[in-house]
This record gives structure tokens, C-alpha cells and sequence, in this order.
């Protein structure tokens, strides 16, 4: 593999002994300044595409009555996610393993970093502060339950939102990136997850999936469909979202280095390749290509492009965006036409279908084309079933958790209003505000 999908055991590797100082006193003189001026910079991206990004790109989405709820939910989840990612999850995704001679430091970080116990200012990530480390990999924390927002839109209890995105973040998220990046069992087998695919869209998308099915769908789905409210709007999203990326792919390369060089190529390519195939999909299709389709597109190739951006050189990135664009509309098609799943805004066909698509084209485009590191030595097939195996466990993992989290918190708060509240809208029944006079 890439020597990047090797990072992971030595993030929190100490690169020199000092005396005990306080975490907020000068950064020590062995950090990379360099590096961490672009993490820096890379962390207020990602968080860039969450607010207002994402929450305006969803926000659009939505029919008019409910396009507050849909900014509140993600600035809540943000604010939420910062707080519970400072007080357990950031340990339980990277720290350093309670357990760890009996094996369960393969599967959990444990509680020993919890409220960023023991993180000072010689702590080290590779070559940037460990706190600027627990910075960005915080934005991840915060845009993947932001994701599932889209699922469950329009008719979603609020505190049922905010149970779930904490309990999902601790029991669901933060163990599976602990597999992936933080030196757990599939890092330890060389699964290659550069930016998130598994660790992200994966665990969002098939998360979303189990809360739609078992809350059910909108009053009138699928025969009252309701057209964006503001496409506009969707567009301004994902403009912020295309920009924000950069952060969240070429920041993963945790370093201003020719890594994330190359992933931001290949993250800019597949973007711009999966909005036109998308836009030629629909101009063939229905003679008129549209603005949100356009735009959704471009959320497609980025997600299927994250996992890969690594891996791949600029001609992998081409195919990469084409198959995105194919495969998640006619996901988006399957599972809002064909099934009459009331994903509302197409999370798990966009995102999950995406990330896990990236994933398990990367032994297929490793080699292909100029830039494209290659797999080490490693041939197609046993790549390809490491992969398989990422993707099995992830999904598994999200199925059952996800389940499990929403069981719990159904014994005790409803997941969705009644159906008064959902057709006044969830901006004036639930937030007491509206978007428009």
C-alpha cells in the first residue's frame, strides 16, 4: 500500500521528550510549521463545509416550511458533536488503547485521552501538535452525523436528532475510525481509506438508511413529491462544499506535502467529471439538464473520490467521477423509485453508495495513468479483498449500531412529529420560526 494508509500507528507517536508544559504554551521547536499552517487552514475548510455548506445545500433541498429546521439541525449536531467529541470520542477513535494486551486495542481507543487527558504541548501527530490533530479530525466528527440529516428531514423529532447524532458519534463512528485510522484491525490489515469512504460516507449513508426505515416515510411519499424549494440555495451549498473538500481530502494527507498535492488533482477531476455525466445523464433523459442535478453530481464524485484520493492519479479520478455519477444516480433511482425508501434527500444513494464505490475501486486505478502511486507490491485480488472487507465490517457495524441506538431512544422519545407538525412544517412546529413571510 501507499506508505499514507501507514500513517495511522504512528500519529501519536511522540518525536522527542520534553519536560511537562502546559498544552496551550508555544508549540515545540520539532513541529513542522509548514505542515501545520496547512492543517490549520485544512480544518476551517472542513468545518466551512458544514456551516453553512452542507446546511444550505440541504436547506434548498427541502420544501419552504422546513428550511429552518434543516440549518438548525446542522448547526446543533455541530455544536453537539464538538462537546462529545472532546469528552470521549476523540480517545475512543485515536487514543491509544485501553486493553491493548489483551487485544482490545485492535477495536477501541479506550477512555485514556477523554477531555484530551494527557495531550500537552510536545504531544505530537506525525510532524503537527496533537491538538491541531484533535482540531481536524473534529470537523470529520461533526460533517458525518451533518450527513445523515438529509435522511430524515421534514419529519424528524429534534430531540430524537440530538440523541441520536451524540450516541451515533461515541458507539458508531468513533470506533470504526479507531479501525480504520487510528491503528486498529483494518489499518493493521492495510485497508486504504485515505479521507473517509468507510469512515464517513459509508457509516453515514447506511446509517441513514436504517433511521429512514424504521421511522418511516413522509405523509404522501412517494405520490406527493415536493420540488426543491430553493435551488439556488443548493447551488451556493455546494460551491462551499467543492471548496471545503480540498480541506477535508488534501488535509488527510496531515501535511503541505505532494500527497495532498495530488489529492487535491484528483478530488477537483472526479468532482468536475461526475457534474457533467450527471448533467448528461438528465439532458438525455428528460431533455433538460438542472441546476440541483448538476450540483448533486458534483456531491457524488467527491464522495466516491474521498477513499481513492490517495490512491489514484488524475486518470483514475476520471473514471472514478464517470462511474459515480452513473452508479449513484441509478442509486438514487432504486432506492426512491423502485424501493420507496423515503431517504429525502438521497444520503445513502449519494453518499454511502459513493464511498463505498471509491473504496473498492482503488486496487482497479491504483496503477492507472500518470501520478498514481500504485499498491505497493501488493497484487489486485488480495487489495481488492482487504477492501471487501473494510466495506463488509463497516456496514455491519453501522447496520447494527445505528439500529441498536435508534431501538433505545424509541422506548423513550418519538423519531418523528405527528402529522399535523409535519404538514405545517417542522420550521414553525418545532422551532416556533419561519424562512419567509
Amino acid at each position: 500500500m501507499p506508505k499514507q494508509f501507514k500513517l495511522a500507528p504512528r500519529y501519536f507517536a511522540r518525536l522527542a521528550s520534553l519536560a511537562p508544559i502546559a498544552f496551550f504554551a508555544a508549540t515545540p521547536a520539532f513541529a513542522d510549521t509548514g505542515d501545520a499552517a496547512w492543517i490549520l487552514t485544512a480544518t476551517a475548510l472542513v468545518l466551512f463545509m458544514t456551516l453553512p455548506g452542507l446546511a444550505l445545500f440541504y436547506g434548498g433541498l427541502v420544501r419552504s416550511q422546513n428550511v429552518l429546521s434543516v440549518l438548525m439541525q446542522c448547526f446543533a449536531v455541530a455544536c453537539l458533536m464538538s462537546v462529545v467529541w472532546l469528552a470521549v470520542a476523540y480517545s475512543i477513535a485515536f487514543g491509544d488503547g485501553n486493553g491493548a494486551a489483551d487485544g482490545m486495542g485492535q477495536f477501541t481507543g479506550g477512555l485514556g485521552k477523554a477531555f484530551l487527558s494527557g495531550v500537552e504541548a510536545d504531544s505530537m501527530s506525525g510532524t503537527i501538535p496533537e491538538g491541531l490533530f484533535f482540531m481536524f479530525q473534529m470537523t470529520f466528527a461533526i460533517i458525518t452525523p451533518a450527513l445523515i440529516v438529509g435522511a430524515y428531514a421534514e419529519r424528524v423529532n429534534f430531540l430524537a436528532v440530538l440523541l441520536f447524532s451524540a450516541l451515533w458519534l461515541v458507539i458508531v463512528y468513533a470506533p470504526v475510525a479507531h479501525w480504520v485510522w487510528g491503528g486498529g484491525w483494518l489499518a493493521d490489515r492495510g485497508v486504504a481509506d485515505f479521507a473517509g469512504g468507510l469512515v464517513v460516507h459509508a457509516t453515514a449513508g447506511v446509517s441513514a438508511l436504517v433511521f429512514v426505515m424504521m421511522m418511516g416515510k413522509r405523509t404522501g411519499f412517494p405520490e406527493e413529491l415536493h420540488p426543491p424549494h430553493n435551488p439556488a440555495y443548493v447551488m451556493l451549498g455546494a460551491a462551499m462544499l467543492w471548496v471545503g473538500w480540498f480541506g477535508f481530502n488534501a488535509g488527510s494527507a496531515l501535511g503541505a506535502n505532494s500527497d495532498a498535492a495530488r489529492a487535491m488533482i484528483v478530488t477537483h477531476i472526479s468532482a468536475a467529471t461526475a457534474s457533467l455525466v450527471w448533467m448528461l445523464i438528465e439532458w438525455i433523459s428528460f431533455r433538460k439538464p438542472t441546476l440541483v442535478g448538476i450540483a448533486t453530481g458534483m456531491v457524488a464524485g467527491l464522495a466516491t473520490i474521498t477513499p481513492a484520493a490517495g490512491s489514484v492519479g488524475p486518470v483514475g479520478a476520471l473514471i472514478i467521477g464517470t462511474l459515480a455519477a452513473i452508479i449513484c444516480y441509478y442509486a438514487v433511482n432504486l432506492i426512491r423509485g423502485r424501493l420507496k425508501i423515503d431517504d429525502s434527500l438521497d444520503v445513502f444513494a449519494v453518499h454511502g453508495v459513493g464511498g463505498i464505490l471509491g473504496t473498492l475501486l482503488i486496487p482497479f486505478l491504483a496503477a492507472v495513468g500518470p501520478m498514481a502511486p500504485g499498491l505497493g507490491g501488493t497484487s489486485i485480488g488480495d487489495a481488492f479483498g482487504v477492501q471487501l472487507l473494510g466495506v463488509v465490517s463497516v456496514v455491519a457495524w453501522s447496520i447494527v449500531g445505528s439500529a441498536a441506538i435508534l431501538f433505545a431512544i424509541k422506548q423513550f422519545v418519538s423519531l418523528r412529529v405527528d402529522e399535523t407538525a409535519e404538514e405545517v412544517g417542522l420550521d414553525q412546529s418545532s422551532h416556533g420560526e419561519t424562512a419567509y413571510l
